[in-house]
């Protein structure tokens, strides 16, 4: 069964959208029951799937308390991209070289998902691609090392954006974000690196 098949998986991504879109807002204390409810899916699932975010930072367990969304810091922004600028570019040129035949079909789906997102304003439907977008960079990447890095701060990279973002940056953002899919798609390894480089700087200015 594929990843984004399992009931634990569509339970994270249910609540990770809710985290990166601010529905769940930073600093909310949250119960067990609400996540369910949220999600969709049954106790086991929702709990595997908050024990992913909890790794992820995205959610603390505060013992007695409960469950917590995690407050963004002053130093989050920067930090992460720090992570992204070194790991990312690396990330796309692997994924180039050894993106199977599916993969390199669903990036082309990916993208004309994001470019309808750029025709509609849909800010949502851009998340949802993104993510997706980064799921298959991660099973198309082989070092393992780098995906595991990198898997925690996109998820903070979308909720930072999404937290200062304008509908007038979407099309630049939607626009690099492409030319990075069409690359690992075509195979251009050195292009997909630089690609992904250009879309880093440019969400690295803009926090």
């Amino acid at each position: 069964m594929r990843m984004q098949n399992s009931l634990s998986h569509l339970a994270y991504l249910t609540l990770e959208h809710a985290i990166v879109t601010l529905t769940l807002q930073p600093g909310a204390l949250v119960t067990e029951k609400h996540l369910i409810d949220l999600a969709g899916h049954g106790r086991t699932p929702v709990r595997e799937a908050i024990q992913k975010l909890a790794w992820q930072g995205l959610i603390v367990v505060k013992p007695r308390v409960g469950l917590q969304v995690a407050e963004i810091k002053p130093t989050d922004h920067e930090n992460v991209m720090q992570v992204r600028r070194e790991l990312e570019p690396i990330a796309a040129a692997l994924a180039a070289d050894f993106a199977t035949s599916e993969q390199r079909k669903e990036l082309g789906e990916c993208a004309e998902a994001m470019e309808v997102c750029a025709a509609t304003g849909d800010l949502a439907a851009f998340f949802a691609a993104d993510k997706a977008f980064d799921e298959i960079l991660e099973e198309a990447c082989p070092n393992a090392f780098i995906t595991s890095a990198l898997g925690p701060v996109q998820t903070h990279s979308r909720r930072l954006w999404s937290a200062s973002t304008s509908p007038d940056r979407m099309d630049q953002t939607i626009s690099l974000h492409v030319a990075v899919m069409r690359a690992i798609q075509q195979g251009k390894s050195k292009g997909a690196g630089q690609a992904m480089s250009a879309l880093i700087k440019y969400l690295s200015s803009h926090d």
